[in-house]
This record gives C-alpha cells, structure tokens and sequence, in this order.
C-alpha cells in the first residue's frame, strides 16, 4: 500500500479550504458507520417490501423513484447495536434499500410483496453469489417474480462473509434504475482463526477517552489479517432525471390508471419508458449527493435515504471501506491520502496461491465500481511520507504536548498507544512544514503555505495545517506567534482535523444537474486521537 505522498500533502494544503467553504454548513455529528438491520440469529427473517417514493436532491429536486423497504408491520432490530435508531422505525421505502446483516452459516429468508404501481408490473430481487429457493409468486426470467399487491420469499444459505449486493431481476434497465438495490453483509463467524480477539484501537485503554465500538464484527473475513478498526459502506450508483419523469408520467396517466384498476393484465395496464439513450444528472453515494451525503444517518430531512457517507478516522486505524457498483455505470472512485488495499471482491477474499494464507488483494489508487461487482478493503492514513511533523511539535515550546516523543517500533512508527501521537511517522517528527512561514515554526521546510489571513475557513478546518484542538498552540515557541487565523474556529468545538476530498475521477460525476460541486463527493476527516468519533448520531 503506498502511503501518501507529497502530491497529496499539496492536494490538502491547496484545495482544503476552498472545499470547506462548500462544506461550512454541515452538522457535526455527520458521522457515518455501516447501518443496516437484523432479521434475528440462525435462521434471519426480512419482510421488504417494493414501493415508490421521492428522493431529495440538493438542487431541490424531488425525484420520482422505487425502492426496498420495511413492511408496515415490521419492526427489524437495527444495526449496530451502538447506532441511533430512527424514530420513525425503518422506512416503507428507502435507495438504496435496507442493508441486510447476517452472520455466515445463517440460512436467510426474505419475503418480498409487491407494493409498485400496477402498471410497473411484478418485481424480484436477485441475490448474486449465493443459492436461492423461492416459493410463491410467478416465475420469471431471472428469478421468481411478486405479481402487482403479490408476494414471493427466497431462501438462501449466507455461505460467503464479505460485502454482497441484491437488486431486481425484473426489468432491470428500469427497475434498478428506479431505485431497487440494496446490501447484504454477511459477517464471519466470529470464532474462526481467533478474529475474536481484534480489538479496535478506539477500544484500547489509554490515556484518552475511549470511543464505541461501532464495527459489525471483529474482522472483514475468517482471517487474521483481515481485523478492522472501524467501517463503512458505499454503494455508487446515477440516475437519470429523464427514466424517472417517463415513469411518473405513465403511472399517473389517467388511462392506464383506469385499465390497471379492473386488474393487472387487463391491456393498456403496463409501463413503456424508454431507457436508452441513457444520460445520467444525479450521481449519488448511498443514495444521496454532496453535500446531502455528510448528514447524518436517518436525518429528517431525508426520509428515503438514511444513509449517508461521511468517513471519520484517527492516524493509523485500519478503515474497512465495504463498497457496491449499483446502477449501470462504472465508477472510478478515488479516496485522496492513500491507495486502498482490496481484501476480496464479491464475497471471495483474494489469497496468495505461492505462500498459503497471506493475503493478495492489489492496491488501488481508484477503486472503480463495475456494476453489480463488490469489493472490501482496508484504508489508513499515517502522514507517511508528508515530509513535515503532522502534529507540529516544537522542540523551542515549553508546552508538554508540543514536546511529545515519537519512540520508533520496527516499521518507524510511534505505536505507544496511549500517546496522542499515535502511529506517528517518527522520521519526519520536530520537521517544520513551511520554507517561509509567517510566524508559526521555524523555517526549513518543504513547502510555503498561502498567507493564512486571505483563506477562506469552513467546518473543521482551525486555521493550522496540524492535528489536534490545541495544535496552533502547540506548535509555536516562546515569542512565536500562533498561526492565524485562530484556533477557535473548528465543528464541533474540539475537532481539529484534515480533510481530504473523496471523490469521483469521473468530473461530470462531482456534479448535481452539471452543476459543481455535488454528486459523488464526500470528505475523510482525520481526527487526533483525542478528539472521540461518534458515530451514534
């Protein structure tokens, strides 16, 4: 895995605070996890159901679509068990719909009824990778089909742990456009290979306070190498305006509403949209776009896409990033500050064949979602590489956090694990950043920053190119100003983080209507060690 290097470091540096300024607005608590719900243990039940809704846009559009739900009288037990619930219970439809979580060796049942309008005609829903039986319904042409008001129930074995998807097998150039896909993560048994024993470092005990643990299991797979600190799930996937108009159209004409009202097959009772050409406006992660994807989980304002993406970390945690091509387009995904390590794609963690049990997975610079295929993964941040101290100590200040040691294990890092410098990159401690700075530390280093006075500020960004709530203090020395602009600026009052942009290298998919920024953006906050991630909402 390569670390990040100077390309990024400027990245950060340069852009960081233009991308604030259209970020200034968002909550703080837009953390994000890996929600979803449980149909119990053993033999899981989920009882979805297939409805149309409106789905917000941040250009004020309110666009037309189906999804998966919860039935009404449903109420799943949701996951993880430290996350917020919605209180308004699981939605009747959702895009994507509800993230499905199971242990391996469960056998899962999911009974489907059909609440779309009679002209759509029946729908399904495929679960690739595993063996399916279902019973009810109609038989169709990739699987059995729930009839206009029918149902149908699948069974299947979750034989694989790892990030699957499920989507339409009805129609699928419409209906899966529309809205109907979602995730199923089926979590290793938590006994094999002893993954029991990862334990995330936000649970480690140590001098600050210690964080919740928000992971759905141990470890990504049955191996040892594949432990996680924290998680999270993306599902890409575009829509075009145009499909979802026709549709809402159709389904409103007063003609066809007249022919489906004396029954489904009754002529003139069906849905004709044309799906090609095929020109995608909205470009969206877990069913929304920036900036509506920093918000919180199951926020108000969005009643059919609780999930949001919005990724938090500390230097050196092992991020498990789960993450599902959806739709009809590839999308060429970039996490900025390193590449991401693939552990498995499509349930099948990837082995070395020459050295039994060392794991083979490439490292990706874009992970680039076919659609359908899925893939798990690990990302971290160190500051590797930066050439500059990333928590500005300063060897003139008098001040106890300034002068932290950085104490070097085999790998060159800091892994005390109760110091705030944490996973430090001890070859560039003490290094100042700027060449020529204006008043912070002294000179010498790789880079001169713009004058701090004329940059625009936005959430999380204090005015200090450092980690940490008090690292504007701490990295000045007796008669060294502090860099400016204060250190009082940050959200919430005691985070003082990076961002870095991740995003799209598609450029028409950072856009909302063709309009700059939105659709598949988000932000990585790296948070010092200090500062808790809560991602309970």
């Amino acid at each position: 895995m390569k670390p990040m290097n100077l390309k990024n470091a400027f990245f950060r540096t340069t852009l960081l605070v233009a991308v604030m300024a259209a970020v200034a607005s968002l909550a703080a608590t837009a953390h994000a996890a890996a929600p979803g719900i449980s149909g119990g243990t053993g033999t899981p039940v989920f009882n979805l159901t297939a409805q149309p809704a409106y789905l917000n846009q941040p250009d004020g559009s309110s666009v037309y679509s189906w999804g998966y739900g919860c039935q009404r009288t449903w109420s799943p037990t949701f996951l993880p068990a430290t996350i917020a619930s919605p209180s308004s219970g699981c939605p009747l439809m959702q895009v994507p719909g509800p993230t499905m979580i199971v242990t391996e060796g469960d056998v899962v049942t999911v009974n489907l009824s059909n609440g779309l309008p009679t002209a759509a005609g029946n729908t399904s829903i495929l679960f690739p990778g595993f063996t399916v039986q279902a019973t009810g319904g109609v038989q169709g042409l990739l699987a059995q089909e729930a009839a206009p008001a029918g149902t149908v129930t699948y069974t299947f074995t979750a034989s694989s742990p790892g990030t699957h998807s499920y989507y339409s097998g009805t129609q699928g150039d419409l209906q899966i456009e529309m809205g109907l896909y979602g995730a199923v993560l089926v979590l290793p048994k938590s006994n094999d290979h002893n993954i029991g024993s990862c334990t995330p470092l936000g649970q480690i005990p140590a001098h600050y306070a210690p964080e919740a643990d928000f992971r759905l299991a141990p470890a990504a797979y049955n191996h040892a190498k594949a432990c996680y600190d924290r998680e999270y799930l993306f599902q890409f996937a575009e829509m075009d305006g145009n499909i979802h108009n026709k549709a809402l159209q159709q389904v409103s004409d007063p003609v066809r509403v007249a022919a489906c009202a004396t029954g489904a097959s009754t002529p003139g009772c069906s849905l004709e949209v044309p799906t090609e050409p095929y020109h995608p406006n909205f470009f969206m992660i877990n069913g929304r776009s920036m900036p509506d994807d920093m918000d919180a989980n199951y926020e108000v304002e969005y009643p059919h896409q609780p999930y949001n993406g919005n990724p938090h970390l500390h230097p050196g945690e092992q991020v498990l990033l789960r993450i599902i091509g959806q739709g009809r387009w590839q999308h060429p995904f970039h996490e900025h500050a390193n590449h991401v390590r693939i552990l498995g794609r499509d349930g099948n963690l990837i082995l070395s064949q020459s050295n039994a049990g060392d794991l083979a997975g490439p490292a990706l610079f874009t992970t680039t979602t076919t659609p359908g295929q899925t893939m798990d993964g690990i990302f971290y941040f160190t500051g590797r590489g930066l050439n500059w101290d990333m928590y500005g100590h300063n060897p003139k200040s008098s001040d106890t956090l300034a002068t932290l040691p950085c104490d070097p294990d085999l790998n060159g890092y800091n892994t005390h694990t109760t110091a705030l410098n944490y996973y430090e990159w001890c070859a560039d401690h003490n290094k100042p950043l700027e060449a020529n700075p204006l008043g912070d530390i002294a000179g010498g280093g790789p880079i001169t920053l713009p004058n701090p006075n004329i940059l625009t500020n936005g959430a999380w960004y204090g005015g200090t190119p450092y980690l940490g709530p008090d690292a504007t203090t701490r990295s000045g020395g007796p008669g060294l100003d502090n860099m400016q602009p204060s250190n009082a600026q940050a959200n919430p009052a005691n985070e003082r983080g990076w961002a870095y942009m991740w995003h799209s290298h598609n450029e028409r998919e950072i856009t909302t209507n063709n309009v700059f920024p939105g659709g598949m953006m988000m932000m990585l906050l790296v948070d010092s060690r200090e500062f808790v991630i809560d991602e309970s909402n």
